[in-house]
């Protein structure tokens, strides 16, 4: 007995050296766990305000599961307003404003007057975005009151940003430019750029609402320039959203469509389809908070129950259980920490592995983009050598023969850039982001054409093709005739290669014809290998062929039918296939024209109405590396009695242009030493009345802003119609002279 009473005394005393210890370690690890937290919303706070807001939401989340299993209601607070930002910010403002409603709950209660400020300053915000006014004005009211009472510095500019939001909302632009003039100077000596670049860009929009156009794009250009330096790319969307609307009310519509456009660029971007994907993460990460705090609390009060019931019992069997519960905890917390670190070295080692996927898909992105933007300039330049001297050589008076030949060779080299930009743009037709031309053209003409261009094709392989054209199509319809040409050159091409000693049969049959729309059939059909029923499936599938054999023995890149099906895609119609291997397939599809009676394209109606003596003795200085390049362009301004001088880079450019006067600058861009936006900037510094037109082979779809705003006057894309390249020197000499008188 006496052993026994030894051994209940050191296991007791144990148990209670365990406890002591226990609630020192909790009273350090708490001190810990609030500097941690801090540290969490002070980053997230800051990861919001230069929108890293899938960095704000990691930090939240760390923050908000500290509070929660701590159970400290003071940073449950700080957690909610910080949260209620990020939802703000993310555009949830349902989910923004029951968070700060949570937060203000508990700071009330705890009177704590600082976080308040903080709180009713993003409540009065969000509700300013709902439209609640008079809610936001109360909370807007209170929250200046307490940064007066508590001298809080930090929070009189921002403060006075949303008051002067809640006026321009309400449409008082003159107060609202008032509150924002007052806030400047406290967020300038504090050097808070976020709410400077808001400031700025909120007090334009004010400007504008008084009609104060000018002055709009004064204080915009600021706001643009604090968010380009500090990468605010919120700050830049918005900005540019501006300019869209201050240009437009000026009725600048083309400097109003390139800012909207690039508006736009920033909605699409990564950065904004991340928005709603984080949204949804922070609603699946923190939603259950509160469950969590109210599941924690019952547990808490089962337990105090438990202890109450032990303490009537023997003191032995106490000890034991208080001894056996902390070796089961230990282990629990043990094997818990152990998984939990094995859990995060996971998601680490995984995360890594995503940001490596995802620079290097970036990086082959970039080369792809950069690879086709240089392939689609060496290819375009020999072109224009093909479509000029096919041009000169169609002026000589050829023979009936010879100019057929030539006619082949013009469409053929029509058809050859098409075909380069639409390999080059094959992912925006797969989006749907090409667009189509609207022009007149005649469809019987279009497709002997191609049935030309093709003859020779077909005669080598000793196929016979079999024309059928409906005689009750109009003569003249309107729609896209390079991609119609581009389709059936693919399809009659494909029939073509497949078929040896055959026949090609191509059809084309009016179905129906509503008022001013005709409903139209095309068939291509032959007997040749055919396509196996497995191969349908995805032969319009890009770089895809009926087998390895047949692509080893016919050639070809595999992408002709994909084309075909993007381009009906975009026209809004489908490619249907009717075939069995050894008799031949059947292609046909449906397609909308209008009927365009007697109409021209824009260009060649233009160039009827050029009255070419405006060009007569006209001095043109061509800028051109490429030797063929400068012979063709010559000639072709010289058949037209101007007078032409050349310069083989942008160096020789600047120096004829400083010492000779000329008339107009034809300008290539891709040059040895000094490019031609480099050239034509110089030129502007000492001569920025002279016409400069770009002749240029580069792809022009994202460049046209920097071309225009480095000084040129217009672009003639490499290889180009003669229609539009006479019409746009004869627009660009007609100004000049109208200028100079």
């Amino acid at each position: 007995m006496p052993i026994q009473i030894k051994h209940f005394i050191i296991t007791f005393l144990f148990s209670c050296t365990l406890i002591g210890h226990s609630q020192t370690g909790e009273i350090e690890n708490g001190n810990r766990v609030k500097d941690s937290i801090e540290s969490y919303l002070t980053k997230a706070s800051e990861a919001i305000n230069t929108s890293q807001l899938a960095t704000a939401l990691e930090n939240i989340t760390q923050a908000k599961k500290l509070a929660l299993q701590n159970q400290d209601i003071t940073y449950r607070a700080k957690t909610n307003r910080v949260l209620a930002e990020l939802y703000l910010e993310l555009g949830d403002l349902k989910s923004a404003r029951e968070q700060i409603t949570n937060a203000i709950k508990i700071q009330t209660e705890q009177e704590d007057e600082i976080a308040l400020a903080d709180s009713y300053n993003i409540c009065g915000s969000i509700n300013t975005k709902l439209r609640a006014f008079e809610t936001a004005e109360k909370h807007l009211n209170l929250a200046f009151s307490l940064i007066e009472k508590n001298n809080l510095e930090r929070l009189e500019g921002p403060v006075k940003i949303n008051i002067g939001l809640l006026a321009l909302e309400m449409d008082q632009p003159e107060i609202a430019i008032q509150h924002f003039n007052i806030g400047l100077p406290k967020i300038d000596s504090l050097d808070q750029s976020y709410y400077k670049a808001k400031l700025y860009i909120n007090k334009a929009k004010a400007q504008m609402a008084l009609g104060l156009l000018d002055e709009a794009i004064i204080t915009n250009d600021l706001a643009m320039q604090i968010g380009a330096e500090m990468g605010y790319f919120e700050i830049q969307s918005e900005s540019f959203e501006v300019y869209s609307q201050i240009y437009e009310q000026k009725q600048e519509f083309q400097t109003s469509l390139l800012n909207l456009r690039s508006h736009q660029q920033f909605k699409d971007s990564l950065f904004n389809i991340n928005k709603e994907i984080i949204a949804q993460d922070a609603r699946a990460k923190l939603n259950l908070g509160d469950e969590k705090v109210k599941i924690k609390k019952l547990e808490h009060v089962n337990k105090q129950q438990q202890k109450s019931l032990k303490l009537g019992r023997l003191t032995t069997i106490l000890s034991i259980a208080l001894i056996t519960i902390l070796s089961l905890l230990t282990l629990s917390l043990y094997k818990n920490n152990n998984l939990r670190a094995r859990a995060n070295e996971l998601l680490q080692s995984k995360n890594t592995e995503l940001i490596l996927a995802k620079e290097n898909a970036e990086r082959a992105s970039e080369a792809k983009v950069q690879f086709l933007s240089t392939i689609t300039h060496e290819l375009r330049t020999p072109l224009y050598a093909v479509t000029g001297l096919t041009h000169l050589l169609l002026e000589e008076s050829p023979t009936p023969n010879q100019k057929e030949h030539l006619n082949s060779l013009k469409f053929s080299g029509e058809y050859l850039l098409s075909l380069i930009n639409n390999i080059l743009d094959l992912n925006k037709l797969e989006a749907n982001k090409v667009e189509l031309e609207n022009t007149s053209f005649n469809l019987q003409k279009r497709i002997n054409d191609v049935l030309i261009a093709l003859g020779k094709s077909a005669k080598d392989r000793n196929n016979r093709l079999h024309y059928e054209f409906d005689k009750s199509i109009p003569t003249k319809l309107k729609g896209d005739p390079l991609k119609i040409s581009q389709i059936l050159i693919n399809l009659i091409g494909n029939s073509i290669k497949f078929t040896q000693n055959g026949d090609i049969w191509i059809k084309v049959k009016m179905i129906n014809r509503i008022n001013n729309k005709v409903f139209l059939n095309f068939e291509i059909k032959d007997n040749g290998v055919g396509i196996s029923n497995k191969k349908q499936q995805s032969i319009f599938e890009n770089f895809t062929q009926g087998s390895v054999q047949i692509n080893r023995k016919f050639g070809g890149t595999g992408l002709g039918l994909s084309i075909v099906k993007n381009l009906l895609s975009l026209m809004d119609s489908e490619i249907k296939l009717e075939s069995e291997l050894g008799q031949g397939s059947r292609f046909h599809f449906d397609l909308k024209f209008e009927v365009f009676e007697d109409v021209v394209s824009s260009y060649q109606e233009e160039a009827k109405k050029i009255d070419y003596t405006v060009m007569i003795d006209k001095k043109v200085l061509v800028v051109e590396d490429n030797k063929i390049n400068q012979l063709i362009t010559r000639k072709i301004l010289e058949k037209n009695k101007m007078l032409c001088d050349v310069a083989d880079n942008g160096d020789i450019a600047v120096n004829k242009a400083k010492n000779n006067e000329f008339d107009l600058i034809l300008m290539d861009i891709h040059m040895p030493g000094i490019s031609g936006i480099e050239a034509t900037r110089q030129i502007r510094e000492f001569n920025t009345e002279i016409p400069i037109v770009a002749l240029t082979a580069v792809t022009l779809d994202d460049n046209l802003d920097e071309f225009y705003n480095n000084g040129f006057n217009d672009i003639i894309p490499k290889p180009y119609k003669t229609e539009e390249f006479f019409t746009k020197l004869h627009k660009a000499l007609s100004k000049k002279q109208t200028t100079s008188s």
